[in-house]
């Protein structure tokens, strides 16, 4: 039977996320703050996490100190074992660590998190890289990868919070594919009060990953751990 080519069609709920619960997910630069603090809220969902480091001994280490099923291991074993892969290594050593790795990341959907921040008597302020942004850096290093950006701005001291049950806050989620965004989404939705929005595409980064050069300040001021919400969505 034909079909009219201009017959109305229903709008797809943004909200309609695809389920993400089998998928494993490993953090690389998993024993830093905002790694264990990610690793924990996603194990502590049900997600089946992997930590991974240069040093695997100090993975295991941390991965037994979270609990909640967190495995440790190396960087490189952790990437390859792994659906979805959260880089949250040090600015520092963002582009020398994902060089290294971009065989293991190959075919992955990489979720980068590093916020480009210098820091001087003003406080911290935000650095542009050559590429644009991190999340821009880590594409143009992982040709072969699915690049998306998410998680910049959560505080490592309520992830890691014992007490705290929900982490009230919306994730800004970019990326260039639909798909792989609203897996993030669903990711981020996983942990109990939070809620993973698409904020564009990965040319827009920049903006995302400088914006916690302003929550610091507001966190210092406030003496409070700040995240964001958007209004009307």
């Amino acid at each position: 039977m034909a079909t009219d080519a201009n017959a109305p069609t229903t709008p797809r709920d943004p909200w309609d996320l695809p389920d993400v619960s089998g998928l494993v997910v490993g953090v690389l630069g998993g024993t830093g703050p905002q790694g264990r603090g990610l690793a924990h809220r996603l194990a502590r969902a049900g997600q089946r996490v992997l930590i991974g480091s240069r040093d695997a001994e100090r993975a295991r280490t941390t991965a037994a100190g979270l609990g909640d099923g967190i495995e440790g291991t190396g960087n490189a074993e952790a990437a390859r074992r792994s659906d979805v892969v959260i880089v949250a290594v040090p600015w520092e050593g963002h582009a020398r660590t994902l060089a290294a790795l971009a065989g293991e990341l190959a075919g992955k959907l990489v979720v980068d998190c590093v916020n480009p921040l210098g820091f001087d008597k003003k406080g911290a302020y935000a650095l542009k890289p050559e590429e644009g942004s991190a999340a821009e850096q880590a594409a143009a290093l992982l040709p072969e990868s699915r690049v998306t950006a998410a998680f910049h701005h959560l505080s490592a001291v309520l992830l890691l919070d014992p007490e705290a049950e929900r982490i009230d806050t919306d994730v800004m989620v970019l990326g260039e594919e639909r798909a792989d965004v609203e897996i993030v989404q669903a990711l981020a939705g996983r942990v109990p009060g939070m809620r993973g929005v698409f904020a564009g595409r990965l040319r827009n980064a920049h903006q995302v990953e400088s914006l916690v050069a302003n929550l610091i300040s507001v966190n210092r001021r406030y003496k409070a751990h700040a995240g964001l919400r958007v209004t009307d969505v």
